[in-house]
């Protein structure tokens, strides 16, 4: 614990971190945000009723569905959606290990069993052409920080994205469904059938994507799911 925290303070003298909402120098025990901003963020506290809330309802009827979190409420261009903007435009993996972390930590509250009887982790796959650009799945970096706190293995081989169509950004939520309609492939079957699921995705708006990659899971048979995101889109 001592070398670690040698290292950190070491690292953050010869490369001061800042907080990603105010630009406030981080102390060592801090990470991606300062204790004051953390205090600030807009969490959804779905962690408290994981069965029964507005994203876990997006899916009802759609997929097995068996509990949905999100840390926070995404509005675009917010102080908050900065740690987002970090991930996935910026090169910063390591923000998606520390939200990661951050999210597990916060299901795991007050003796919380929202990872109880969770089998396996599923980041949602990029096209390969997207990861490429990106250098890294930033959904894959968020459910390596979800490991670490939880020890639940990742999956990186059961599900592929054959394709990307274009960002989902700026679609309607029906052109966002047709966007990501029959984009993901189930590739080993027999590595999940019969489990229960931990899908993450680093946004969830409509539930689109994530139902998408879900349906080609579910292929496999006797699958169930669980969804946990960082931000999810109130509407």
């Amino acid at each position: 614990m001592m070398t670690i925290s040698f290292w950190r303070r070491l690292l953050d003298l010869l490369s001061p971190r800042t907080c990603v909402a105010c630009g406030q120098r981080l102390t060592p025990s801090e990470s991606v945000f300062c204790a004051c901003c953390l205090t600030e963020l807009p969490y959804t506290r779905f962690w408290l009723s994981p069965q029964d809330n507005p994203m876990a309802r997006l899916f009802w009827g759609i997929i097995p569905i068996e509990r949905a979190v999100a840390l926070w409420f995404y509005e675009p261009h917010s102080e908050s959606c900065n740690a987002i903007y970090d991930l996935k435009y910026r090169n910063s993996p390591t923000t998606g290990v520390e939200l990661g972390v951050m999210v597990a930590n916060y299901c795991s509250l007050n003796g919380s069993d929202f990872f109880d009887g969770i089998d396996a982790i599923v980041a949602v796959p990029l096209a390969p052409k997207r990861q490429r650009q990106r250098g890294y799945n930033q959904s894959q970096k968020i459910a390596e920080g979800v490991s670490q706190v939880t020890g639940i293995p990742i999956y990186n081989k059961v599900v592929r994205r054959t394709e990307f169509k274009s960002s989902q950004t700026h679609l309607t939520a029906w052109q966002r469904r047709d966007n990501v309609e029959d984009v993901f492939q189930l590739t080993d079957a027999t590595a999940v059938h019969g489990k229960h699921l931990l899908l993450i995705d680093d946004v969830v708006t409509t539930g689109a994507t994530v139902s998408s990659c879900a349906r080609q899971l579910c292929q496999a048979g006797d699958v169930r799911i669980s969804i946990l995101s960082i931000g999810f889109v109130m509407h």
